[in-house]
């Protein structure tokens, strides 16, 4: 057990909204919703301005559109967010060599194994509980000098406590949990907020009147046990009473990314089937991008009625994040399994991971730009070889959000495009909120760029 709270976890605030506002000073204070913008699209990040009419991330963008329809709508630049998460991580490695990146704007760090371990090791509990707020001001302050955005901080003595120290920090806070009142802090929470309770098994637990962490307690691990098995239950009460021994794991590379959810009735229709994958697909593309990756082996994981486990997987030529490729491969897969008896689980993945590639951010955006205007290919009909036609250069596409240059106006970015005509907003992070101007899409002084730095 460690005598002062050594362990933080960082979460940066709405940071892909965050990253937009910063890079674009006319959408600062107001709403700025981050995300897929087709029919199927969902929420990436929110800003805390779209969040108080209730947009959050994982909502489906047509609802966010009926929430808070004046705010800004945007396309995601990975370029633009992994370059402020390197940075991010560079700060937290001068810390420590032990970072363990959660995602691009999340990460766990464990100071002791830094620079200031020995005077962390020297200190009194309330003199290192000191030491450690000073060293997390600073990094918040270096954060914010470096791009510009803000960060939340939770100190504990260990990974969960920080992880729930972080959450009430939000939005720019730090917040330390001492040592000894870990007990105290979790008592009066839901039991979601121990991780590895999901939907499922919160179901179970208020079957049987378990609603809060105290309830878990109370309850000891014999009963949780029994109620979920060896493994999870003794788990879930070691959490329970404050106990979390897992270590800080630098620089984690995950070898797949998947989400699975357990049914309280087993699903026989297959239409239901089909639509619980298409959910667990878009889940899974959420933390795809979340950790800037993209895959290409799609693997789906079926537990029938009978608790026999099936799996079956599909590699793809290139890797990708496109949440329709990925739903479509799963369902396609799902083909494959013999569910007539019931589906008590189902789960999406995917592996073989990749970085995340510019392409892949635009996939979607492009076949979304084509449907909206009707003009995806045709397959030709058969009959006499057309005669060759000259080639037609193919139109371009602009995306609300994106970064351009224009020859004689410089650096800005689109706020929206349609009926042959592109409008852009011309700033910079350090200008003043710019001017817009429509060009025609075609226009050949209207090119598009690499983002711009935030400092």
């Amino acid at each position: 057990m460690r005598t002062v709270p050594s362990i933080i976890h960082l979460d940066m605030d709405a940071f892909f909204a965050a990253v937009e506002q910063a890079a674009k000073p006319s959408l600062r204070g107001k709403p700025v919703v981050v995300g897929g913008l087709g029919g199927r699209g969902v929420v990436s990040t929110a800003s805390y301005e779209a969040r108080r009419f209730g947009v959050h991330s994982a909502m489906p963008m047509a609802q966010a559109r009926r929430l808070c329809p004046n705010a800004a709508f945007l396309t995601g630049r990975f370029d633009a967010y992994r370059w402020a998460s390197d940075i991010v991580m560079g700060l937290l490695r001068e810390r420590s060599p032990l970072v363990e990146p959660l995602s691009l704007d999340e990460a766990f760090v464990d100071l002791e194994a830094g620079p200031y371990g020995p005077a962390l090791a020297q200190a009194g509990p309330a003199e290192g509980a000191r030491l450690v707020l000073a060293l997390a001001e600073d990094l918040r302050a270096d954060i914010l000098e470096r791009t510009g955005l803000t960060a939340s901080v939770g100190a504990a003595g260990s990974k969960l406590m920080a992880k729930i120290a972080s959450e009430q920090a939000k939005p720019d806070g730090l917040v330390l949990v001492e040592i000894g009142s870990e007990q105290a802090v979790l008592s009066p929470m839901p039991v979601r907020a121990l991780p590895g309770i999901g939907p499922a098994t919160e179901q179970a637990l208020r079957r049987v009147g378990l609603t809060t962490v105290a309830d878990l307690a109370a309850a000891g691990p014999e009963e949780l046990v029994q109620l979920l098995g060896r493994a999870h239950g003794a788990g879930v009460f070691q959490m329970s009473i404050g106990i979390d021994e897992r270590p800080v794991v630098p620089d984690r590379d995950a070898k797949s990314v998947s989400v699975e959810d357990t049914f309280e009735v087993d699903l026989a229709d297959r239409d239901r089937i089909m639509h619980e994958i298409d959910v667990l697909a878009a889940r899974c593309v959420r933390r795809l991008r979340a950790a800037g990756r993209s895959g290409r082996t799609v693997v789906l994981k079926v537990r029938r009625f009978d608790f026999s486990t099936l799996t079956r997987s599909e590699t793809l030529r290139g890797p990708t994040d496109d949440e329709e490729v990925i739903a479509a491969t799963a369902r396609r897969l799902a083909l494959q399994v013999d569910t007539t008896g019931g589906v008590r689980l189902l789960g999406v993945g995917v592996s073989q991971l990749a970085d995340y590639t510019q392409e892949d951010l635009f996939a979607q955006a492009v076949r979304e730009a084509a449907e909206a205007q009707g003009e995806e290919e045709q397959r030709p009909e058969a009959g006499p070889a057309p005669v060759a036609e000259p080639e037609v250069p193919a139109v371009r596409r602009w995306w609300p959000g994106q970064d351009v240059t224009h020859e004689r106006y410089g650096a800005g970015w689109v706020q929206g495009s349609g009926v042959g005509r592109v409008t852009v907003r011309f700033e910079t992070p350090d200008s003043p909120p710019g001017r817009v101007r429509t060009f025609a899409i075609e226009d050949p002084e209207l090119r598009p760029s690499g983002a711009v730095p935030l400092r």
